[in-house]
C-alpha cells in the first residue's frame, strides 16, 4: 500500500482531528513509497528503529513517536540520530497517541478493561466524548490483592499498590493507561473503588489515602502495549500487511 493511504486508513480509523493532542498524530517522518511490512511497538526509541532495520521494515508504528509539544525543536543529538536512521533506510514512522488511547476496541484503555473483565461504563471526564480517563465495573467485587493479581499476571509486571484507607472490596474501577495518575481526584469524585494507571507521583500517595481509594500504578509502558499491538493485527487482517510487534523492555 501507498505509505500515504496507509496513513489516511489509520487517520479514518482513530479519527486523530477529534481530540486535541500534545503532538502530530500520523505520518511523522516519510520512508519509502509502498510499505509491505510494518513493525509496531510502543516508542520510537533507538532500540526499535534498530529491530525495525534489522527486519527490513518499510514502515514502524509506535504509541510514542516525536516532536512533543514543548520539547526542543533541534534536530541534533538522540533525535537526529533516531531521524537519521530511519531516513537512510526509508522507514516510515507513524505515530498515534491519545487517538490510540481512546479507541473503543483497540484503544490502550479498551484493552486494559479487556484484559481485567471490566464492564465499560463511560468516560470518566463527564461531557467529553473523548475522555482519556474511563471508569467501569467488574461483575463480583474483589479484594486489593486480587485485582493487583490480575494486573500482574496480565501485564507481565508487579503492580504498585496504595490502599492503606480504601474499601476491602473493590467492584467499581477507573483507570487510565500510561502517565494518567492526576485522574484519581475525579475517579474519587465519582465514588470508585481503585483507579488505576500506568504510573505514580508522589503526592498520588496523600491523595489515595485521604480520599479512600485503591491506586495501582501499573506501569507507563506495560498498559501500553497492547493498544499498538491490537492496532497492527487490525492493518494484518484487515490490509494484509506482514506485521510485528516487538517489545522493547521499559520496567517503568
Amino acid at each position: 500500500m501507498n505509505n500515504l493511504k496507509l496513513e489516511a486508513a489509520l487517520n479514518e480509523l482513530l479519527s486523530p482531528h477529534l481530540i486535541k493532542d500534545y503532538c502530530p498524530n500520523g505520518l511523522q517522518v516519510e520512508g519509502k513509497t509502498q510499505v509491505k511490512k510494518i513493525i509496531t511497538g510502543v516508542t520510537a526509541c533507538q532500540a526499535l528503529i534498530e529491530r525495525a532495520i534489522e527486519e527490513k521494515a518499510d514502515a514502524l508504528l509506535v504509541h510514542h513517536g516525536f516532536f512533543w509539544k514543548g520539547e526542543p525543536a533541534e534536530i541534533r543529538g538522540m533525535k537526529f540520530r533516531r531521524i537519521k536512521a530511519l531516513i537512510e533506510n526509508g522507514i516510515n514512522l507513524y505515530a498515534y497517541h491519545l487517538p490510540l488511547d481512546v479507541h473503543p476496541e483497540l484503544g490502550n484503555n479498551a484493552k486494559l478493561a479487556q484484559m481485567l473483565e471490566l464492564e465499560v461504563i463511560g468516560g470518566l471526564e463527564d461531557g467529553n466524548p473523548r475522555s482519556v480517563a474511563m471508569y467501569g465495573q467488574l461483575d463480583k467485587a474483589i479484594t486489593g490483592a486480587e485485582l493487583a493479581s490480575r494486573l500482574s499476571i496480565g501485564l507481565h509486571r508487579e503492580p504498585l499498590h496504595i490502599g492503606d484507607n480504601a474499601p476491602t472490596d473493590i467492584k467499581t474501577v477507573g483507570w487510565c493507561t500510561g502517565g494518567g495518575q492526576d485522574y484519581i481526584d475525579l475517579a474519587a469524585q465519582k465514588g470508585l473503588d481503585a483507579f488505576i494507571s500506568g504510573e505514580i507521583s508522589e503526592r498520588t500517595v496523600h491523595t489515595a489515602r485521604e480520599l479512600g481509594i485503591h491506586y495501582f500504578a501499573a506501569g507507563h509502558h506495560a498498559t501500553e502495549r497492547y493498544g499498538v499491538k491490537a492496532l497492527g493485527e487490525w492493518l494484518a487482517q484487515e490490509h494484509q500487511f506482514d506485521v510485528t510487534f516487538i517489545d522493547i523492555d521499559n520496567p517503568v
